[in-house]
C-alpha cells in the first residue's frame, strides 16, 4: 500500500480523532467531513468532535482482504452509531467476528493500520472496540 507521509500529515485530524463537519447555517452534520454542505449547499462548516461512545447497528467479516492488511485477516467492519445518533463505517478491533453481535457497545480507541517498514512509515486510525 502507497501512502505520501505528506497526505498522512494532513489528514491526521480524521485518521486519529473522530472529527465530524457540522453546517452553521442548517446543523447537518457530517461524517466524514464536508466542505461544502450537500444539503442546503452553504460553505459555513466547523469541525465538531464526534461522541467515543456508540452501538453497532450491522458489520460483515471479510476473509479476503487487500493487500497489506492480510496479516489482520478476518476484518469486521461495522456501521457504529454514535450516542449522538451519527453512523460511521469503521472497523472493529479486539474481538473475534463470533462474538460480535449488532446492539454491541463499543468505543473508539486508537490502532496501528500498517506499517511501510522499509520507508519507516506508521499509519494509525481509529478503529472500535467492544466495551466490557
Amino acid at each position: 500500500m502507497r501512502v505520501s507521509p505528506a497526505r498522512l500529515w494532513r489528514e491526521k485530524i480524521y485518521h486519529y480523532r473522530l472529527v465530524a463537519t457540522m453546517c452553521k447555517k442548517c446543523g447537518k452534520k457530517y461524517f466524514p467531513p464536508k466542505v461544502v454542505c450537500p444539503l442546503c449547499g452553504s460553505k459555513g462548516l466547523e469541525k465538531v468532535k464526534l461522541p467515543e461512545r456508540g452501538k453497532v447497528i450491522t458489520y460483515t467479516v471479510l476473509h479476503v482482504v487487500p493487500r497489506g492488511f492480510r496479516e489482520n485477516a478476518p476484518l469486521i467492519i461495522a456501521i457504529i452509531e454514535l450516542e449522538d445518533g451519527t453512523k460511521v463505517l469503521a472497523p472493529l478491533t479486539d474481538v473475534k467476528p463470533s462474538e460480535v453481535s449488532i446492539g454491541m457497545p463499543v468505543e473508539a480507541t486508537l490502532r496501528k493500520v500498517f506499517d511501510e517498514a522499509e520507508k519507516g512509515l506508521i499509519a494509525y486510525a481509529v478503529k472500535f472496540r467492544p466495551i466490557l
